[in-house]
C-alpha cells in the first residue's frame, strides 16, 4: 500500500461499521460519526429487526474475520415455508447444503461490527449529526449531542448514512447529479410470532395474501420476527385497518393460520408503528477522490430480494480492494464503475420479487417453474443456474446474473420449440404413413 489516509465515515450502521473495519485493517486512520445512539446500548430505530445473510454478506464477514464469531448467532433458513388456506408447503432455496440463508438480529450484527472496528482503533462519535459537507477539501460539519458544531477534516469522507443520506444531499448540491427516489405504495409493521411447534424454525415463513404479505424470519429462541406488508390506502390497507374488528377480520381472511399462531396479533398490529419502503438511485457516487457513497446512501432497494445488507457489505469489500494501492481518485472511480450498474439491476429485481412473493407463491404455474429451475440445476449444475441461486448463493455481479438467466431462458424456449417441432414432425410422419397403409389395403 502506497498511501495511508485520514478517513471519516458518516454512519455507524452496518455498512459504515464494516467499511471502517476494512479500511482500518489497511492502515488508514478511521473515525465514524453517527447521529443515533450507540447500537450496543439501544435497539434499531424503525428498521427491520431481522436480516438474512446470503453469500455476499457471508463472504465480506469472512474477509474481515468476523464470520466465526457471528455464526453461532445465526439461524439457518433452508427454504420458504408458505402458509395458505390449503396448509403449509416447503420450497427449498437450492439443491446444495450451502444454498441457504442465515437469519441474524440486526443489533447483534451491528454491535459485533462496532466492537471489531474499535478493536482496530476506529473512533466512534455517537449523537453527532451531519449538517454540512465541503466536498472539495473535504470537511464534514457535525453537531454534537450538546448542539455544538465541529468541522472535521479528512482525506476521504464515506457517506454510509442510509437511504436519506445527508452526505449524499451535500454531495449533490450544485452539481449535475442524478437522483431518483421512489416510495412504495405499501408499508410495513413488525410483529413477533411466539415459539410454537407448528412453525418450522429453519425456514423463511411466508403468508401471501391477495391484498397483503407477511414474511417472518426465525430466531434462536424459537420465535419468529414477522413483517406485515400492506398497502397504505384502499381496501385492506393500513388506512382502513384501524380497529380491532377490522384487523381481526382482515388477518383471518388473508393470512391463513397466522392469527392462530399469534394470540395478541391484533394488539401488536395496532400498537406497532408503520414504516415506509423506499428505493434510491443516484449518480455520481463519488467526487474527485474526496467523497464516496456506499450502501443505502448510494442504492437503497426494497427488501423483497433480501439483498440490501448483502449488497452494502459487498460494497465495502469492493471499495477496500479498489483503494488497496492508496490511489483515492482512481480507486473511487473504479468502485463506482464496478458497482453502480449492478445495484441498478438489483433495484429492479427487488421490485419484481415482491410480486413473486405476494402472487407467485400462490400460483401453481410459478411454483412449477421454480421446481423446474432447481431440477435443471441439479441435472446440469455447470450449465443451468437459477437467477435466485446466482443472486443469493454466489457473488456473481447482479447484472451478470440477470444476463445469464435471460440467456438460459432463451435457450430453454428454443429447446422446447425444437422438441415441439420434432414431435409435431414425427406425428405428421406417422399420420402420413398410417394413411398410406390404409390406402394400400
Amino acid at each position: 500500500m502506497t498511501g495511508r489516509h485520514e478517513v471519516l465515515v458518516a454512519g455507524a450502521g452496518l455498512s459504515g461499521s464494516l467499511a471502517a473495519i476494512y479500511l482500518s485493517r489497511q492502515g488508514h486512520t478511521v473515525r465514524v460519526v453517527e447521529r443515533r445512539t450507540d447500537p450496543r446500548l439501544s435497539t434499531a430505530e424503525g428498521r427491520s429487526i431481522n436480516l438474512g445473510l446470503s453469500q455476499r454478506g457471508i463472504q465480506a464477514l469472512r474477509e474481515v474475520g468476523l464470520l466465526d464469531e457471528l455464526w453461532p448467532k445465526t439461524t439457518p433458513m433452508r427454504g420458504r415455508m408458505v402458509h395458505t388456506a390449503d396448509g403449509q408447503s416447503f420450497h427449498p432455496y437450492g439443491t446444495e447444503d450451502h444454498q441457504i440463508l442465515h437469519s441474524i438480529l440486526r443489533d447483534d450484527l451491528n454491535s459485533a461490527l462496532v466492537d471489531r472496528a474499535e478493536s482496530y482503533g476506529v473512533r466512534f462519535d455517537f449523537g453527532h449529526r451531519v449538517v454540512a459537507l465541503d466536498r472539495t477539501l473535504p470537511v464534514l460539519t457535525v453537531t454534537d449531542p450538546a448542539g455544538e458544531s465541529h468541522e472535521l477534516k479528512a482525506d476521504l469522507v464515506i457517506g454510509a448514512d442510509g437511504a436519506f443520506s445527508a452526505v449524499r444531499a451535500q454531495l449533490m448540491r450544485g452539481e449535475r447529479a442524478e437522483f431518483h427516489q421512489e416510495f412504495m405504495d405499501w408499508g410495513y409493521k413488525e410483529i413477533t410470532i411466539p415459539a410454537d411447534d407448528r412453525t418450522r424454525l429453519e425456514a423463511l415463513h411466508l403468508w401471501p395474501g391477495r391484498t397483503g404479505l407477511v414474511v417472518a424470519h426465525p430466531n434462536h429462541d424459537g420465535t419468529l420476527t414477522a413483517t406485515v406488508f400492506l398497502p397504505f390506502d384502499g381496501p385492506g390497507s393500513f388506512a382502513e385497518l384501524t380497529t380491532p374488528e377490522r384487523v381481526k377480520a382482515h388477518c383471518d381472511t388473508e393470512f391463513a393460520d397466522l392469527p392462530g399462531l399469534v394470540p395478541d396479533l391484533v394488539a401488536q398490529f395496532l400498537s406497532h408503528p408503520t414504516g415506509s419502503l423506499v428505493t434510491v438511485r443516484t449518480a455520481p457516487w463519488q467526487h474527485d477522490g474526496k467523497v464516496v457513497l456506499i450502501g443505502d446512501a448510494a442504492h437503497a432497494v426494497y427488501p423483497f430480494y433480501g439483498q440490501g445488507m448483502n449488497a452494502a457489505f459487498e460494497d465495502c469489500s469492493v471499495l477496500a480492494r479498489c483503494l488497496g494501492d492508496g490511489d483515492l481518485p482512481g480507486g473511487l472511480r473504479e468502485f463506482e464503475a464496478r458497482r453502480r450498474a449492478h445495484t441498478d439491476v438489483l433495484a429492479e429485481l427487488s421490485k419484481q420479487n415482491f410480486l413473486e412473493l405476494r402472487d407467485g407463491m400462490r400460483s401453481p404455474l410459478f411454483l412449477a417453474r421454480r421446481k423446474a429451475d432447481l431440477l435443471l440445476h441439479r441435472l446440469f449444475p455447470n450449465r443451468w443456474t437459477p437467477l435466485y441461486t446466482m443472486v443469493a448463493h454466489t457473488t456473481t455481479p447482479y447484472g451478470d446474473a440477470l444476463a445469464r438467466a435471460r440467456r438460459q431462458d432463451r435457450a430453454l424456449v428454443a429447446g422446447l420449440s425444437t422438441v415441439a417441432v420434432t414431435v409435431a414432425a414425427a406425428a405428421m410422419t406417422a399420420l402420413v404413413a398410417a394413411r398410406s397403409r390404409r390406402q394400400v389395403r
